[in-house]
């Protein structure tokens, strides 16, 4: 019986097992949804469904380079607890995740899990280890870049990572930018990079301000015009004053070093996410109330 991707859909749903695990498990029993599933959960991988919902908010962002410095990669994973965000196994999980990224340039998160790791993917082995591990495990983001030297940064344990790409400089200047940028946290590379609309919100925020401090019109333009190129100053990397030397910005610094930089990428572990609170009170209340 031929196995479709319906079918591997339907399993994955209702075991939480990676894609190829489910494809094997199906094809081993002529497509016996039923059958599959309990494959799966006497070798212990279905067990990861109920895990799939939790809030998985810690974790590790990880990067890894080409042998010639001219790719990198930068991933980060996540899982529940800070505790399993330091276990080895967890963070070699990471590395290697990181490694086949540079080495096999997946385009879309799907090819990332679909990508070979041992004798099973990336989305096995990860199925595997939250069953191991027991809490959720998530790769939630990663990029790819190639270029004349790619360089990186990995700050507070894995907490944070930066992936840069530069043209020319001295060795070890990638590594510097990708530190500033870590510890600064700039938006955009330069101000041409800056969307219009954030722009305008500012501006208007701006305006809003300058107009009630009653000064004349031509007053207000110019502290609005003083303003605007402080704050790009504050959100671009290259506007932005270099962390170990405040004299120069970052554009200085690149151009005293006849390099350019081209793009940068910053993860911080579990940034935009909804984190799990625990709320004892809360949670005796609720129950009370429930049983009233």
């Amino acid at each position: 019986m031929t196995v479709t991707a319906t079918m591997v859909k339907a399993l994955r749903e209702r075991t939480g097992a990676g894609m190829m695990e489910c494809k094997r498990a199906l094809t081993e029993v002529g497509g016996d949804l039923d059958a599959a599933a309990e494959a799966l959960r006497k070798k212990g991988i279905a067990g990861a469904d109920k895990k799939a919902g939790r809030i998985a908010a810690e974790g590790v962002v990880a990067i890894a380079f080409a042998a010639d410095s001219h790719c990198g990669s930068i991933v980060e994973i996540n899982c529940e607890t800070d505790f399993v965000a330091k276990d080895k196994t967890f963070r070699e999980f990471a590395d290697r995740v990181a490694q086949g990224v540079c080495e096999a340039t997946p385009d879309t998160l799907e090819a990332l899990l679909a990508m070979p790791m041992g004798a099973s993917t990336v989305d096995g082995i990860r199925t595997e280890l939250i069953a191991k591990i027991g809490e959720n495990i998530n790769i939630r983001r990663f990029v790819t870049y190639s270029g004349a030297k790619i360089g990186g940064y990995v700050h507070l344990g894995g907490r944070i990572g930066v992936l840069v790409d530069l043209d020319g400089g001295r060795n070890g200047l990638d590594r510097d930018i990708a530190m500033h940028i870590a510890a600064v946290k700039p938006m955009w590379l330069s101000e041409s990079d800056v969307p219009v609309e954030v722009l305008d919100k500012e501006r208007e925020i701006l305006e809003a301000q300058a107009t009630a401090s009653g000064k004349p019109p031509e007053i207000v333009e110019k502290m609005i015009a003083g303003r605007i190129s402080k704050y790009l100053k504050e959100i671009t990397l290259l506007g932005q004053d270099y962390v170990r030397d405040s004299d120069i910005s970052v554009g200085e610094l690149l151009e005293k070093e006849s390099a350019t930089a081209k793009r940068f990428c910053r993860f911080e572990v579990g940034e935009g996410m909804e984190k799990k609170s625990d709320d004892f009170v809360a949670e005796v209340m609720a129950q009370a109330l429930g049983e009233a």
